[in-house]
């Protein structure tokens, strides 16, 4: 497997244990918010997100989203496109009571809005360190050589 089909994984596997991510708009007027991602193992070029039409995400266009993992050893800044979501399978595929904990009118609130987030570009950055690599740092040692094939930019 190359450097970038491995981080490629590692970036989905971790994005699965744990799907938040800080969403805004790339107008730059506004500060990015927390969204919880709802993922589909099939469908590798976007996801998907609850929100509600007066959420500043609701107008939709080109966005950027960023994620840590639930570890800290990797990172990723993601661009794409928000667009709302009218498949009502796909809004049902993801309802759940969490989710309804969030709409006092439930699954039909008329507030309720599912955005789709169409995935561009990516940065991923990887910062595992084997033990060799973390008793360098600790001692001041260059680690730059051991992080050299943990960064990509990838298209998802």
């Amino acid at each position: 497997m190359s450097a970038e089909e491995d981080i490629r994984e590692r970036f989905w596997t971790d994005l699965s244990s744990s799907p938040f991510l800080m969403v805004g708009l790339e107008d730059g007027n506004a500060h990015s918010v927390p969204m919880t991602a709802q993922l589909d193992k099939d469908a590798n070029h976007c996801f998907w997100f609850y929100t509600s039409r007066d959420n500043r995400l609701a107008r939709g266009g080109p966005a950027m989203a960023q994620f840590a993992a639930k570890d800290h050893y990797l990172f990723a800044c993601i661009a794409g496109v928000l667009v709302p979501e009218s498949d009502e399978t796909i809004i049902d595929r993801y309802w759940s009571k969490q989710v309804e904990a969030w709409y006092p009118g439930g699954r039909h609130d008329p507030n309720l809005l599912m955005l789709r987030f169409d995935l561009g570009a990516a940065e991923i950055w990887r910062a595992d360190l084997s033990i060799k690599g973390v008793f360098k740092m600790m001692f001041g040692g260059d680690v730059r050589a051991e992080l050299q094939d943990k960064h990509a930019e990838i298209r998802l």
